[in-house]
Parts: C-alpha cells; sequence; structure tokens
C-alpha cells in the first residue's frame, strides 16, 4: 500500500468521524478535538507501511486516547457545579443525522461505564466489527458483547417513540422563545409535557439552575416570576438551529449570556429543556456562527 510520505492526506480524510467519535466518547469539543490531535502525533510516529486499514489503526488510537481522558473527566464531573450537560454540537445541513446520537441519548451514554460507551459507540454506531472493538479495548469479543448489550439496553430507554419531523421540532422550539420572552403562560402551557424537566448548565461561571426543574407548574411558575422580574426584552440574537440532533436555538438572553437551548419532544410536546450557559462550553458554537459578543468576542 503506498502511502504518502507524513500521511496527511489519509488522516485528513479521516478526522471528522475521529472527532465524531472523540465527542461522543468525551461529550466535550475541546477534548475531542485535543485527543485528535494527540492521535495525529502518533500518526505521524507510526510506522504506516504496516498499517492495512488506516481507519481501524485510528480509531483504535482515539478511543484509547478517549478512555485515558475519561478517567479525570469523571473525577471533574463529581465536583461541577450544578448540572453538568455534554457541549452542544451545532448541526450544519450537510451532517445532520449522521450517527443518530441525540443530545438525550449522550446524556444516557453518561450513565454508561467508560467500556460499556465505547463498545456501544464503536459497534452500534460507528459500525465496527466486533472482534476489531474487542481488540481495541484489549477485551475478549464474548466480553464485548455483554458490554454493547447492556449499553444498548440502557440507551434504548431513552430513544424517542416517535422522533419529532424537522419542521414541527423547529415550529415547537420557536413558540417555547416566543412564550418565554412574551410572558404568554396559557401559550407556554400548551407545548410543555405535565413531566417537563429543564436542565441548565452554567458550571459555576454564569447563573444557572443548579438542580433540575421537574413538573409542569413548577417551570410555568419559573417562567412567570422571570417575566415579572425581567420583564419582556426582545432578543439581541435568535438562531434557530439544530443542536446535538434536536430542535433548539442560540439566543443572548436577559441577563446579556449567550446561550444555547434544545428540546426532547414526544407527541408534540416538550418533555425536557436542555439549557448550555457555561462560557467554556460554547466558545466553539460563536465560531461557527460567527456571534459578535458571544464568549470570548464582546469587549
Amino acid at each position: 500500500m503506498s502511502l504518502p510520505d507524513d500521511g496527511t492526506q489519509i488522516f485528513e480524510t479521516h478526522r471528522p468521524r475521529l472527532v465524531r467519535l472523540a465527542y461522543r466518547m468525551l461529550g466535550s469539543v475541546a477534548e475531542a478535538e485535543d485527543v485528535v490531535q494527540d492521535a495525529w502525533l502518533r500518526w505521524q510516529q507510526a510506522d504506516r507501511t504496516a498499517v492495512d486499514t488506516p481507519a481501524a489503526f485510528l480509531s483504535r488510537i482515539v478511543t484509547r486516547l478517549c478512555l485515558d481522558v475519561m478517567k479525570s473527566a469523571r473525577s471533574r464531573r463529581e465536583t461541577y457545579v450544578g448540572s453538568w450537560l455534554p457541549e452542544p454540537m451545532i448541526e450544519e445541513p450537510d451532517e445532520m443525522d449522521q450517527d443518530d446520537l441525540t443530545l438525550t441519548l449522550m446524556l444516557a451514554l453518561e450513565r454508561l461505564s467508560p467500556l460499556e460507551r465505547a463498545a456501544f459507540l464503536l459497534h452500534d454506531v460507528f459500525g465496527v466489527p466486533l472482534d476489531e472493538v474487542a481488540a481495541t479495548v484489549e477485551r475478549e469479543p464474548a466480553a464485548v458483547r455483554q458490554l454493547a448489550a447492556r449499553a444498548r439496553k440502557h440507551v434504548q430507554d431513552s430513544r424517542p417513540r416517535f422522533p419529532v419531523a424537522r419542521d414541527e421540532g423547529s415550529r415547537i422550539a420557536e413558540a417555547f422563545f416566543v412564550a418565554t420572552r412574551s410572558g404568554d403562560t396559557n401559550a407556554l402551557r400548551s407545548i410543555l409535557a405535565q413531566n417537563v424537566v429543564i436542565r441548565s448548565d452554567g458550571g459555576g461561571k454564569v447563573l444557572a439552575f443548579l438542580n433540575p426543574i421537574v413538573g409542569l407548574e413548577r417551570v410555568l411558575r419559573l417562567y412567570e416570576g422571570l417575566s415579572r422580574k425581567l420583564g419582556i426584552k426582545k432578543a439581541d440574537t435568535f438562531e434557530p438551529m439544530r443542536i446535538d440532533g434536536l430542535p433548539g436555538y442560540v439566543s443572548f438572553e436577559r441577563d446579556n449570556v449567550f446561550q444555547t437551548t434544545a428540546f426532547a419532544i414526544e407527541d408534540g410536546k416538550i418533555t425536557e429543556i436542555y439549557i448550555t450557559r457555561n462560557p467554556d462550553k460554547l466558545r466553539h458554537v460563536a465560531e461557527a456562527l460567527s456571534v459578535s459578543g458571544a464568549p470570548e468576542t464582546r469587549h
């Protein structure tokens, strides 16, 4: 097999897939990019003439690096201030539904062990053969099959019964935005499920709900209170978009904080609201959208 001297072309061909794999493993865009850069250094140092399948070789490197990162990441999560959410991944139109993992399912993956997560992602999501997964995580194929099966059961419970159509999701997301901005409680009630939950991630950097807000009446009282206290204010920025496979938007809120808001929707009602406000998690979003005044760009 003839490879370029420095392997750049082959690596760059696989880079988008490697970043997606690392992001799904870690829930962090910045950490995923760091891992892939480390994989690039190892690829440069490897004897590439002995590599028959670069995709498998690179996936193995990235997975093992991610497993190392996850050891320290879990200890950091234990001291994280408030709810932890994965860094929001903004989807470009030509990238939609590449791996069918939504933000809701990403949170389900957090309940798995690192090896279960690796087995599920590699085999079920990225289509890596079981024997190759076993070699990657250095376990017997039978053990990996059990890991993937356990992970699949946990994740299956979090999959929506009936995925919402894109147009419908966009309509509901905009209706939520308008209702919360205008203080229209009746309109908000019409689109929220009885068991709706809000999770807000500020990371201790900006104001956010430390604990999930659960239940329709509590959520309505929350937004009623915010409307009375802060009044009606037009958004500085409102951009509807898909966030990790879910309908949502980016905005500047009343306290001038840049945030993403994403929604899980069942039977036409919002069941989960995911609000990411931690500026450390939003730099890549601001850069992707070229949003003036977003994290690290407001002066």
